[in-house]
């Protein structure tokens, strides 16, 4: 009996090997030498088969553990082919990645069944002002979905008939195909793997159980919500087909940018331009919120750049009592063109702020208040 070479060698691995290190392994020698793709080359096929052996035993941990500890002796006779479910599953994933096989010998993790199924998830962009952010809102939306199918309650039957055994597979769901020396199990084509089919579909929607409608939807937005926050509405998404559960309807939305205010966090941002006599001599000024113009008392000598801050004016927490801050930025405005009697007043100015022989010293407060009150 000719000795069998060692699984490390045919897979062409060292025996510190990762299991994904032996997976890829096995792909590249089941591409290689697969017999669909060397119809007359025995060598290929017996290739093949020691390289899936060698596989079978070295995913499994183990098989693996046994055969590193005694070699082919320690596998009891049984060599790579006495494999277990999981393994059976590793090869139908990769097998059926490389050429399209469906579930292999019966035991892949990918068979899929007919009958009722989960519909979709949708997703719906909406598009909010800044304030509508900041305080909440509700909002209606307008949603092309699919439904279940007032005909036939979502069975797809038509009225008084149901399901019978499908004929194609004999109600097994699959169907056995032979590829090389393996046996290939598919879904049958006839039944979609459900086993069974419609004696007589439903009229309305074909079968499906299910029909295109217009739903409107009203959707509550919390105040404070982000941009870019998703809300996830439970069971308002398609219905599946044959009566299947409801998918989820995901609306992200989007708030539009202001063109006074900035978020952060849940504080507004915002700039208030003020001429030079208002920022020396301070007193009521208005200014924007997010509810509207207000007039606040400022105090004297307020300076470029300089910020106030009003608090609880800003953007509501989320699901929580309070609300941020308004922060207010000062910008003194320097005018550019001069009415006659303005010119006047500050050429007085320059006159008593010291650059005149005989200037006092007092501040420059006092000097503008002279001359502005």
């Amino acid at each position: 009996m000719p000795s069998r070479r060692d699984y490390y060698e045919v897979l062409g691995i060292d025996r510190n090997a990762s299991t994904q290190d032996i997976k890829r392994a096995y792909r590249r020698l089941a591409v290689q030498y697969h017999p669909d793709k060397n119809k007359a080359d025995k060598t290929a096929e017996e290739k093949f088969k020691e390289a899936a052996e060698a596989y079978a035993v070295l995913a499994d941990s183990e098989k693996r553990g046994r055969y590193d500890r005694f070699g082919h002796a320690g596998l009891g006779g049984s060599g790579g082919f006495g494999f277990d479910s999981e393994v059976f599953a590793d090869f139908s994933d990769i097998l059926g990645d490389l050429f399209g096989f469906g579930d292999l010998f019966g035991g892949g993790r990918r068979r899929h069944r007919g009958g009722p199924q989960r519909g979709s998830d949708l997703r719906y962009d909406l598009e909010i002002s800044f304030e509508e952010a900041a305080f909440g809102t509700e909002t209606a939306l307008q949603l092309p979905l699919l439904v279940s199918c007032e005909s036939c309650g979502g069975s797809g039957a038509r009225s008084g008939t149901g399901r019978v055994t499908c004929r194609t597979c004999g109600g097994r769901g699959q169907v056995i195909a032979q590829q090389g020396f393996f046996s290939i199990s598919r879904t049958c084509p006839s039944c979609g793997g459900a086993g069974s089919r419609l004696e007589s579909p439903c009229a309305a929607c074909g079968g499906e159980g299910r029909a295109q409608r217009e739903r409107k939807l009203t959707v509550k937005i919390p105040a404070g919500i982000q941009h870019g926050s998703r809300l996830r509405l439970r069971g308002e998404g398609e219905v599946g087909p044959h009566g299947g559960p409801t998918g989820d309807l995901y609306v992200v939305v989007y708030v539009k940018d202001h063109p006074i205010f900035k978020r952060e966090g849940d504080d507004v941002h915002a700039e208030v331009t003020l001429s030079i006599p208002r920022a020396v001599l301070g007193g009521e000024i208005e200014i924007p919120t997010l509810e509207g113009k207000k007039t606040i008392s400022v105090p004297a000598g307020l300076q470029s750049g300089e910020t106030l801050r009003l608090r609880q004016q800003g953007i509501k927490h989320l699901e929580q009592a309070g609300r941020g801050d308004l922060y207010v930025r000062i910008q003194v405005h320097t005018p550019t063109k001069l009415k006659r009697e303005e010119r006047h007043l500050y050429e007085e100015l320059v006159k008593i702020s010291g650059e005149e022989a005989g200037a006092t010293d007092r501040s420059l407060f006092d000097k503008i208040r002279d001359i502005f009150v």
